[in-house]
């Protein structure tokens, strides 16, 4: 960075920042960099309420906290669960993006990602906490939107694309043209469903306990969509646990066949909502659809042989984005900088 860009950011009185608040991880970017990427979980004291840690530091404290600390993940199914926690979170990754790099905090500029399916009191519930964490000029951008645009699609072309977009808690079907969204379809499942899947699954099978957070791990090491991956089928994950009846310690191997079969009916209902968002498709933006696929992104974009099930399913080729946990970021990032051209940005 040069000294005269140095100078002026050290002393700019206004900071952009594009935020994809998720329900799993919150990604900041500024000036078209990742500033932040962190798991969006905050650790406060029980008892004054004051913020003890945020992003990675507070996700190594989950679930292993004494009586004096709770850890929060302020975000369920996309939407805020906790306000207060949630406005402390935002502001302690907010403060990660000027710790040391400004003489005082300036005004921000925002434009944060929102599911689709919200409702008018959780966009007033992201917009409040935002002005509490110190933004003065918000804008709020559905993040199938937000997606397609990272992905590089056009969104103001009078054509038809379609974008899945799986979170951490929902999952976002959008048919986008000219700059809108013509038929979408938001349900609450998504990866911390697969996670639920999991425990259950470890639970009753083979009669071990695992956390949320080895839930995670599993879907990440075994994790699949079909029980025949061929010559990309991952070898089998270790599971350590104690036994649910006994306490004794167990050592369990688990293989991709197991989970797919663990995660059948949440896929299941991941198709059938795309099914039905492109049922609500009129006829010429569905030919552009046929045409173009449709794009995958979001962290259950990784899941494997998601894509394959998708396209044989429903005979329309389907594309893992490029990088999907970092589409709807992306996406906000090149909002950010179109705030004035892109009129279906939300104030």
């Amino acid at each position: 960075m040069s000294f005269l860009r140095y100078f002026s950011k050290l002393f700019s009185f206004t900071q952009e920042l594009a935020i994809d608040l998720g329900t799993a991880n919150t990604i900041i970017i500024s000036d078209d960099e990742i500033v932040v990427n962190e798991p969006s979980v905050v650790a406060l004291d029980r008892h004054s309420e004051r913020m003890i840690a945020v992003g990675e530091q507070a996700k190594l404290m989950y679930e292993k906290t004494n009586d004096k600390i709770r850890v929060i993940r302020p975000l369920r199914d996309g939407v805020i669960a906790d306000f207060n926690a949630c406005e402390q979170m935002m502001r302690g990754l907010i403060n990660m993006v000027h710790r040391g790099k400004r003489l005082f905090s300036p005004s921000l500029r925002m434009v944060i990602g929102v599911p689709s399916g919200s409702t008018e009191v959780e966009l007033r519930a992201v917009r409040d906490s935002a002005e509490h964490a110190g933004g003065r000029d918000i804008f709020l951008l559905f993040e199938p939107m937000a997606a397609a645009i990272g992905v590089g699609i056009d969104v103001n072309a009078p054509e038809g694309n379609m974008v899945v977009d799986i979170g951490g808690g929902t999952t976002e079907i959008a048919v986008i043209s000219l700059g809108g969204i013509v038929s979408n379809n938001s349900i609450k499942m998504a990866g911390d469903d697969f996670n639920a899947e999991i425990m259950d699954y470890m639970s009753r099978q083979h009669n071990v306990k695992v956390s949320e957070r080895m839930a995670e791990r599993i879907k990440i090491h075994v994790g699949a969509a079909l029980t025949d991956l061929g010559e990309n089928a991952p070898a089998d994950y270790v599971v350590h646990g104690p036994n649910r009846i006994t306490t004794m310690p167990m050592e369990v191997p688990v293989c991709y066949q197991e989970i797919a079969h663990c995660l059948e009916k949440s896929v299941a209902r991941i198709e059938q909502a795309i099914i039905s968002a492109l049922e609500k498709t009129p006829p010429e933006l569905y030919a552009d659809i046929v045409k173009n696929g449709i794009y995958l992104t979001g962290g259950g974009a990784l899941l494997r042989g998601l894509d394959k099930r998708l396209t044989d399913k429903i005979n329309i080729p389907f594309h893992v984005a490029e990088d999907p946990l970092l589409c709807v970021a992306r996406g906000t990032g090149v909002a950010l900088k179109n705030v004035d051209k892109f009129t279906f940005l939300m104030r």
